[in-house]
């Protein structure tokens, strides 16, 4: 069995569309008007990914088992992990989080030779690691 997708969109609360929108496109996101208002703004991260960031409210309408949408600040939604296509720009991207806002760091840096990465927060505590692997690097050997 495969499993294909032409795209993802990860959905997530945030307290201002206009605020976020502002934040990701400093950090290199795209914003895509075309799926966003007033209360939710879609920003792309690559050509297949992205991030729907939706105010507290619009969020609970699409969570309805959800009786109360969860602080990112005081607590873990969801874990992501973008990559990269070098150490350098791992770096770019948490500098730019940090200038734009967010918080730099505050999952601790790795650099394990053949895997780098960092992390950043967002305006509403959301936490991305960005990561650099070498196309090279097999940890566990597994041939394809």
């Amino acid at each position: 069995m495969s499993f294909t997708t032409k795209s993802v969109y990860l959905n997530l609360p945030v307290e201002s569309s206009s605020a976020s929108t502002t934040f990701y496109t400093a950090i290199g996101g795209t914003h895509n008007p075309k799926f966003s208002d007033e209360t939710a703004a879609c920003i792309g991260l690559s050509p297949t990914v992205s991030l729907m960031l939706l105010e507290r409210d619009r969020f609970q309408s699409f969570a309805p088992k959800s009786k109360v949408v969860a602080d990112a600040k005081s607590s873990t939604q969801i874990l992501i992990c973008l990559t990269a296509e070098s150490k350098e720009e791992v770096d770019t991207i948490v500098e730019n989080a940090a200038k734009a806002g967010g918080n730099k760091d505050p999952t601790p840096m790795q650099d394990h030779g053949k895997m780098y990465g960092r992390s950043f927060e967002d305006l509403d505590g959301h936490v991305f690691e960005v990561t650099w692997m070498d196309p090279t690097f097999n940890p566990h050997g597994v041939e394809e």
